[in-house]
Parts: structure tokens; C-alpha cells; sequence
């Protein structure tokens, strides 16, 4: 049943993203604007070549950030909202499956458009790329996603306890990640505990340790080496996950106990 659930919840991710062809196209032009116009500062004041290369694996991987906060962080509450999640609550299978498919279905399509951006942005600004690994940048950037849709998850079951205030979170979330992450640049240029702390975001260390993967100075602008970036990712993929299964349950003891999802703090 779990793995029928997490098929089923993720079937209408990957379809319904193709019925929308408008969506597809704003979801690569967009960041390719934004990732222009970081291309175009760097360059007008003779930045090393790398940095344009940063910048367009950052604009890259904001698809996944955006993909977490708007379709993983808020679902729940605007299922909520559109009265389906009593029926979630109701049916047999676990939340955790529910939530699963839906991160896998977005990840999908999410990946489609990162890549796209990728593929594009290295085009139009003639990006090279010097790949030192590719079992170490497979292992960062599935690392990277588990912890991150961990993450989203956690944010789910936060976001439907509090209420209204998670349309406000998320929008007051989206531009300070794109800041401490270093979408479009290194961390390095913190100092050290203004970097750590921005590791607790999973996007930080993934995209640090492909760029140092992946660029042939990416070394020497790196926060930690990848083998310690790695160990972390692992560490945060346990907290977030096991994190997200304790809300998620919680929720569920909740909604059975009081026979509604209070608006209220908790």
C-alpha cells in the first residue's frame, strides 16, 4: 500500500506539469533572467570565469528550493483549504507515503527544468565544466535532495499547524534562502559561523560541494572539503527525515484527538 500511495500521489505531479505548458516555460525563462542578470554584474566587474559558472548551477538548483516551498511546504495547508485533507487523514495509507509522492512526482519534473536552465545557461554564457567525480556528484546531489525534501516535509506539517501565517512564511522564505544558500555565489564569503549556519539548509553544502566537483577552482572556494560536506548531508538527511515522520505523525494523533486541524499554534 505505501508504495502504491507514493505512485499514486506522484502520478498527477508528473502529468499535471505537462497539461501546463505555460508553467514549463515561466518555470525556465524566469530564472534564466535572473541568472542573467547575476552573469552580466560578475562580468562588468571582471569577475573570475567560475563565478558565471556558479551562477548558472545556482539558478539551476533554485527550481528545486521553489519546488519545495510551493509544492511540498504549503500543500498540506492548501489541501486543507480545498477540503481534501480530512480525506487524507481518513484514508488507510500513511502521510508519509502521501507526501513521498508528492516529492517524487516534483522532483521529477523539477529536474526536467533544471536542467533545461543548466543546459541553457552554459550555452548562452559558454560555461566549462571540469568534472573531477561523477559517483561523488551522483552521491552529493541525491544527498542533497533527500535532505531537502526531508526538509519540505517538516515544513508541511509546520506550516498546516500554523495556519494562514504559512502563505506569509513562504513568501518571506524565498528570497533570504536564495542570500545564505549562495545560489549565486560561494559561502566562503561569509564568515565561518554565518556559512555553518546556513547549512542547516541542505541546498547549502549540496551546491558547495558540486561546485567544487565540478569547476577546476571550485577547490579553493569551497566552505568545507566534499568528503566533510558529504558526512554532513548524510547527517541532515537522518534529522530531516526521522524529523518529518515525528510531525507527520503528530498530526495525524492531532487530527484524531480533536477531529479537526485547529488554526491555533502548537
Amino acid at each position: 500500500m505505501f508504495v502504491k500511495t507514493v505512485l499514486a500521489r506522484a502520478y498527477p505531479r508528473i502529468i499535471g506539469q505537462q497539461r501546463e505548458k505555460s508553467w514549463v516555460f515561466f518555470d525556465i525563462f524566469l530564472p534564466i533572467l535572473a541568472v542573467s542578470a547575476y552573469v552580466f554584474v560578475y562580468r562588468a566587474i571582471d569577475a573570475p570565469e567560475e563565478y558565471i559558472g556558479f551562477v548558472v548551477v545556482g539558478g539551476a538548483m533554485t527550481a528545486f528550493w521553489l519546488n519545495i516551498l510551493w509544492s511540498m511546504s504549503s500543500q498540506l495547508y492548501w489541501e486543507k483549504e480545498q477540503g481534501n485533507l480530512s480525506l487524507y487523514i481518513m484514508a488507510p495509507n500513511s502521510m508519509m507515503a502521501i507526501l513521498l509522492g508528492m516529492a517524487l512526482g516534483g522532483m521529477v519534473a523539477t529536474t526536467l527544468r533544471a536542467l533545461a536552465i543548466l543546459v541553457l545557461g552554459s550555452w548562452l554564457f559558454n560555461v566549462q565544466y571540469e568534472i573531477v567525480s561523477f559517483w561523488q556528484l551522483f552521491v552529493v546531489f541525491m544527498l542533497a535532495m533527500v535532505a531537502l525534501y526531508g526538509m519540505g516535509m517538516m515544513a508541511a506539517s509546520l506550516f498546516l499547524l500554523l495556519g494562514r501565517e504559512a502563505w506569509h512564511l513562504s513568501n518571506l522564505a524565498t528570497e533570504p534562502v536564495y542570500l545564505v544558500s549562495g545560489f549565486y555565489f560561494p559561502i566562503k564569503s561569509f564568515n565561518f559561523w554565518v556559512a555553518a549556519a546556513a547549512s542547516l539548509i541542505p541546498l547549502t553544502l549540496g551546491l558547495d560541494a558540486m561546485r567544487q566537483l565540478i569547476f577546476p577552482s571550485g577547490e579553493t572556494l569551497g566552505f568545507l572539503t566534499v568528503a566533510v560536506e558529504i558526512t554532513i548531508l548524510v547527517i541532515l538527511c537522518v534529522v530531516f527525515v526521522t524529523g518529518a515522520r515525528f510531525l507527520l505523525r503528530h498530526l495525524e494523533r492531532l487530527s484524531i484527538r480533536e477531529g479537526r486541524l485547529t488554526e491555533n499554534r502548537r
